[in-house]
């Protein structure tokens, strides 16, 4: 009996035995037939995901991304433990201790293949799962399955657990064009991966199962359903305790996708920089992973951002209130998330949220916003809102609330703090801004408008406007090289020019009697006084004098384009047809002394490997030929011709000229900007024939910036909507924000400036006794004789005005 079972069991033994060998035998048969279609597993060492352009300011700060694929790549350290574990509850859990195929599940699998010969069943590990959507196609066969067999166990040996998940987190598509759980957790919470709390990272770990049919916005109630799955699972492994898991089932879902996380909002400044570079490098700019640093400051471009909205938007409550957008009813107890779900329809735009109006005060009103907050709307923030007429708001101050809103309004409010908000309405008109480095022409802040998801025209670059009276230093600098002077006295009065009849004698148009902006005359007036106060006929007769040609092409020094010049006396009251950008660039010329400095806003770009591909080489405005740190410290670096930026206007010239700009603020039309306290900025105010384009382009040593406020579709801003009133506070806003801390920098007299003693009656040489004699500087070249070459005087202090605001935003 005893023989007989040995025999049974040696006779089974090598059943086994043999059965072994014959399945090592079709497995490596098996492999080896297959191991000239494998794919080197070695390779997803050095495995180059599709990323997206990253454009970035020249301090380091994320402006924006572009791309077909969301992609935030993550190392091991930077992957909280919290996903780590919803990952392994999901998908595999044995993760850690099996070989690279989870045996168990693959036995259940191969079984259910032999019988159906489809391999409809799972069981793959996430080793698998990488290898499949990273070296095999996705189809289910047979042979797919052996081949992720294979290269599943040969990745093992390649690389560590560690390596194998981190690759798994960063390469998987979770829907919504996120691949990978740091741009998922990006898109779908709006915060870094390691921000994620348990039921966050159960959700994304849920949504690997079926991503376009998973996500919260493709369906609520299967993510929902999956995440508590996933977080079950997480119980059941001990990865969350009892108070943890319920805390984690319970919390909402919300449907409302994030953008990427860019640390300054830039996306005038992203796309300028995707249509430079497209040229280049084609659809590979938005997969291969570039990174553009720009020459934008982040700080200043806050700034100007804060400064464009904070003006258009005094402009709109200006001209009134033009109700409400829409009406919901409102339920006896109105539900906030409710409502907010309602209000998802209306966009916010330029930081201003669509709310509902829930409550009325006798001196305020409640709201709940878009973003589910509660705000109270105080009266001093609805006073403005008189009934919008016409161009003009006309009329009263509301007394109540009640004058303006009612419950169920769907209104437009601006937080101004943790829960007030002040009332507000999309405007009607557009702005625009952008500020130069006047040493090398990097564009350090560039804001094309109120905002670029309402209208990606960016009227910084592609807005070509006239740009009024600020066209006019360029005609006074003209008329400096032409030997005029700042004491050079120009009549003020009336002038017709007749309009010639056709040949049969008929006149189809009226003739042009130009005028100034007040309407009256001035009589005999300094070039000095008539630049700070703008006068228009004065500025005609210098034209006329210095001749059209000449203008037009010493203007050309400025980087102006000639063909959107017009070549007739028209040009004097600024109907050229420039840009923002065109207008900094000419101011540019004063700001440095004189040289025309080209504008850039690509700095360099770095390949996906960090090796720089192009680097900008902007050519410098160097008066002594030598390379200024303009960073701060340092011993000055001699550089060669090539790097000097070709001088467009002597320095004298351009010294003279800023300070008749100087003039403009401390006497003329810019006096507003006096509030900033400063001696060392100068600029010009620009308003258009019928008020169309409002204009303020003015400067330091160190910083020029043009600002612009107009409507699209041109027509008028209203009555004394000037660039005085509508354009300046933009650009004290930024300067202020820009300028604080700075000490104040003008550029020292250069030689071939020289003072003298004038009369300031008749703009000539003034005598010994005269008490009202000023001092005035001129070109050397252009001194008349008998003039003394005395010494400046300092000129008076400098105060702020009363009626100086702060911006609203």
């Amino acid at each position: 009996m005893k023989n007989r079972l040995q025999r049974r069991l040696r006779i089974a033994a090598t059943i086994i035995v043999s059965l072994a060998g014959l399945v090592l035998m079709a497995f490596l048969s098996t492999y080896y037939y297959l191991k000239p279609t494998l794919p080197d597993v070695a390779q997803l060492r050095d495995v180059r995901l599709q990323m997206p352009l990253r454009v970035y300011s020249r301090d380091g700060r994320l402006l924006g991304q572009l791309g077909e694929q969301r992609r935030v790549p993550v190392t091991w350290e930077e992957i909280p433990p919290v996903v780590v574990h919803a990952v392994l509850a999901a998908e595999d859990d044995r993760f850690f201790q099996h070989p690279g195929v989870d045996w168990q599940g693959m036995v259940r699998a191969v079984l259910v293949a032999a019988f159906t010969m489809e391999a409809s069943q799972g069981g793959s590990t996430l080793t698998q799962q990488l290898v499949r959507t990273t070296l095999i196609t996705n189809e289910k066969q047979l042979r797919r399955k052996l081949r992720e067999i294979f290269l599943s166990l040969q990745l093992e040996n390649e690389l560590t657990k560690n390596e194998i998940f981190t690759l798994f987190v960063n390469t998987q598509f979770l829907g919504q064009r996120s691949y990978g759980f740091a741009a998922g957790a990006e898109t779908y919470f709006g915060k870094s991966l390691a921000e994620v709390n348990a039921s966050e990272a159960a959700l994304l770990a849920g949504i690997l199962k079926a991503p376009s049919r998973l996500n919260p916005p493709a369906s609520l109630q299967g993510a929902t359903d999956r995440r508590a799955y996933v977080l079950r699972r997480m119980h059941e492994l001990d990865y969350l305790d009892d108070t943890a898991y319920e805390a984690a089932i319970a919390m909402p879902i919300s449907r409302e996708l994030h953008g990427p996380r860019v640390e300054v909002d830039a996306p005038y400044v992203s796309e300028l920089v995707r249509s430079a570079l497209y040229e280049t490098y084609g659809e590979n700019l938005y997969t291969d992973g570039y990174r553009v640093v720009t020459t934008i400051d982040s700080r200043l471009q806050r700034a100007a951002d804060v400064a464009l909205r904070s003006a258009v938007l005094e402009y709109d409550r200006r001209h009134g209130y033009r109700g409400r957008i829409a009406r919901l009813s409102l339920p006896a107890e109105p539900d906030d998330a409710a409502l907010a779900v309602e209000l998802e329809r209306y966009p916010v735009v330029g930081g201003l949220q669509p709310a509902v109006v829930l409550a009325l005060g006798r001196n305020d009103a409640t709201v709940v916003a878009r973003n589910r907050k509660r705000y109270r709307l105080p009266m001093e923030g609805i006073r403005w809102a008189r009934p919008a007429r016409s161009a003009d708001a006309e009329g009263e101050a509301p007394k109540n609330p009640r004058e303006v809103v009612a419950a169920g309004d769907v209104v437009y409010v601006l937080p101004s703090g943790e829960d007030e908000a002040l009332l507000a309405q999309l405007p009607e008109v557009q702005g625009a801004f952008v500020a130069v480095d006047p040493h090398d022409g990097a564009v350090v802040a560039m804001s094309g408008g109120f905002d670029y998801h309402a209208s990606k025209f960016n009227r910084v670059t592609q807005a070509r406007r006239q740009p009024g009276s600020s066209f006019k230093p360029f005609i006074y600098s003209a008329a400096l090289e032409a030997g005029f002077t700042p004491a050079s006295i120009m009549l003020d009065a009336p002038v017709v020019f007749e309009t010639p009849a056709s040949e049969d004698g008929t006149v189809e148009e009226e003739d042009w009697r130009p005028r100034n902006d007040s309407g009256r005359f001035y009589g005999p007036t300094r070039l000095r006084d008539a630049l700070a106060r703008s006068r228009n006929l004065i500025t005609i007769r210098l034209l006329r004098q210095l001749g059209i040609s000449y203008v037009r092409e010493y203007v050309q020094r400025f980087g102006l384009p000639a063909e959107h010049i017009p070549a007739d006396l028209t040009a004097a009251l600024g109907t050229a047809q420039l840009t923002p950008l065109e207008m900094a660039t000419g101011f540019a010329v004063f700001a440095n002394g004189g040289s025309r400095v080209s504008t850039y806003l690509v700095e360099r770009v770095y390949s996906a490997d960090g090796s720089i591909v192009k680097e900008a080489t902007p050519r410098l405005a160097c008066a002594d030929c030598e390379q200024q740190n303009f960073e701060g410290g340092g011993a000055p670096v001699t550089i060669t011709e090539d790097q000097i930026a070709p001088r467009a206007i002597s320095e004298a010239n351009a010294w003279i000229m800023t300070d008749l700009m100087r003039e403009v603020i401390r006497s003329g039309t810019g006096q507003r900007a006096r509030g900033l306290g400063r001696d060392d900025i100068a600029g010009k105010t620009g308003t258009t024939n019928d008020g169309r384009d409002a204009w303020f382009s003015g400067f330091n040593g160190d910083l020029v910036a043009t600002a612009w406020v107009g409507f699209d579709q041109e027509r008028p801003l209203g009555t004394d909507e000037e660039g005085a009133h509508t354009a300046l506070p933009m650009w004290i806003y930024f300067m202020r924000d820009a300028l604080a801390g700075n000490p104040a920098h003008r550029l020292p007299m250069p030689d071939g400036v020289v003072t003298a003693r004038i009369s300031p009656e008749t703009g000539e040489l003034a005598s010994g006794s005269d008490s009202t004699a000023m001092f005035e500087y001129f070109l050397a070249e252009h001194l008349p004789a008998g003039f003394d070459r005395g010494s400046g005087g300092k000129q008076p202090g400098v105060q702020a005005p009363k009626n100086y605001e702060e911006p609203i935003f």
